[in-house]
């Protein structure tokens, strides 16, 4: 084997830095950090869509975190917060405790709250509900797909919650944390839609 002229080793350096920094490049995602979701600046008091305007939120299934099966024509009729979160996310360990708070204060009049858990490991999410004492379920999605179903909506964003009225059709986007205020004051006014 010859030895690589001195010049050359600046370039064979370079050259190995390259491909072992493509090396990486379909590894296995990281779920501890949320993998292939991202944090966004959104826009606090989110975006209400008008009633004429709003779309029929798409159907989806899967399987609660208490191993139950959770189907989204459960939430016909009722309004409906959902909220896409990781105990990975630091807003989302804000955030959800405030859900809380909301979710027993409007429980009663036919809203329904359900997280979906993305990107991270059974254990840690179990963990973080009953760290924060959360009573609403929660879709176990560690592959993102009922994200990936809200597609149309920026539901790969972390926190992102989707307020849907009682057909079913989505009211309501946030893709950042939400204040307990604008969330209630949402909820008052889809809620009054009779």
């Amino acid at each position: 084997m010859r030895a690589l002229p001195r010049q050359g080793w600046p370039i064979a350096v370079v050259a190995l830095l390259l491909l072992a920094g493509c090396a990486t490049g379909h590894a296995a995602v990281d779920v501890n950090n949320g993998g292939q979701f991202r944090f966004v600046a959104g826009t606090p008091a989110g975006h209400v869509i008008a009633s004429a305007q709003r779309a029929t939120a798409p159907s989806f299934a899967g399987t609660l975190l208490d191993g139950s099966a959770f189907s989204s024509s459960s939430l016909r009729g009722k309004v409906a917060v959902i909220n896409f979160w990781g105990s990975w996310c630091p807003p989302c360990r804000v955030e959800t405790p405030e859900f809380q708070q909301v979710y027993a204060s409007v429980q009663d009049r036919g809203v329904q709250f359900l997280g979906v858990d993305v990107k991270e490991n059974k254990q840690f999410a179990e963990a973080f509900l009953a760290d924060k004492r959360i009573t609403y379920p929660s879709l176990y999605d560690p592959r993102g797909e009922v994200a990936l179903a809200f597609r149309d909506y920026p539901a790969n964003a972390i926190p992102s919650t989707i307020v849907l009225d009682r057909g079913s059709r989505v009211a309501a986007v946030y893709t950042a944390p939400v204040s307990r205020t604008d969330l209630g004051r949402v909820l008052d006014s889809v809620v009054g839609e009779g």
